[in-house]
């Protein structure tokens, strides 16, 4: 593993007990200049993670409860008339954050949902006719519970393509569970273990690890399988070839490699893709992205 990945691992996983592939994951999203989508049941750690790493990476960050009486101003803020200058102010909501925590994102309704997009997409958002900059580096962390729970509201597609991956936590085996029942009491306030510059740098270098011509084509059978096979009822979109690329570079400099393997293309797929797939019922026990990547031979 790269050094300079590994005190972020351990400070991470000091919290989130066992879940060092999870928290892998969600930095190799974060370096790969994307969004993350954490779904599960509650309290199993979504919200706890995305703390943790905020906390480690030394970020500004706003933690948002999204209900379903909640507006998009809420999120990005409002106008409020100023009767000393007479004129309107604005005042910006917790979007403007470097890192931004949408917790139970699915609870709040399609209208403030989408009041992300723009911000997701283009790093910047429009109120009154006015554009205004959100800081860099921007980065979404959203945690969502499984839409069969009650009070939720699905997420429209635009809005899961927007997020880079997903990254399902799951229970805890038995000794960390019993782990965290230890120290539960001796839980302390992180400290930031790198800066701002090292971050930037940090997602630079992801930028320039190498990706073979063998690795693009990889990557390209594996986006036009899903778009021939009539299986996928929904196909990989553009955006989704540029984040399995993007991923792969991340996952293999989190590695310590300056290239690409069709390993790392393997690792990052199924939280890139499986959100972006649909597919008929055809009684697999495999999820899509499973099938994928075994429909696929990464040496052809």
């Amino acid at each position: 593993m790269n050094p300079i990945i590994k005190p972020i691992m351990t400070q991470v996983s000091q919290i989130l007990l066992g879940k060092e592939v999870q928290i892998q994951l969600s930095l190799c999203c974060l370096i790969a200049r994307g969004h993350l989508l954490l779904e599960d049941v509650p309290g199993v750690g979504k919200t706890t993670l995305a703390n943790s790493l905020a906390q480690s990476l030394g970020l500004s960050y706003q933690r948002v409860q999204f209900t379903s009486d909640m507006l998009p101003a809420d999120l990005l803020g409002v106008s409020i008339f100023n009767q000393e200058s007479h004129e309107f102010t604005f005042h910006k909501g917790p979007v403007f954050s470097q890192l931004v925590l949408g917790d139970e994102i699915n609870r709040a309704s399609p209208k403030t949902q989408s009041a992300l997009l723009e911000a997701m997409a283009e790093g910047q958002v429009s109120i009154d006719g006015k554009t205004y900059e959100l800081p860099q580096p921007f980065f979404v962390i959203a945690t969502q519970n499984p839409t069969e729970h009650s009070g939720t509201f699905e997420l429209p597609d635009s809005q899961l393509d927007r997020f880079l991956m997903r990254v399902t936590i799951g229970y805890p085996e038995v000794d960390a569970e019993k782990a965290m029942l230890q120290q539960a009491a001796t839980v302390k306030q992180q400290s930031p273990v790198i800066d701002l510059n090292s971050l930037v740098s940090m997602q630079q270098q992801a930028q320039q690890v190498a990706a073979s011509e063998a690795v693009i084509d990889y990557i390209l059978r594996l986006v036009g399988e899903t778009r021939r096979n009539n299986h996928y009822v929904q196909a990989l979109s553009p955006r989704a070839t540029r984040a399995l690329l993007a991923a792969s570079k991340a996952w293999a400099f989190i590695e310590g490699r300056d290239y690409v393997l069709p390993e790392d293309v393997q690792a990052v797929l199924p939280s890139v893709c499986e959100h972006r797939l649909r597919g008929g019922n055809h009684g697999h026990s495999q999820s899509l992205s499973e099938q994928l990547l075994h429909s696929v031979n990464p040496l052809a």
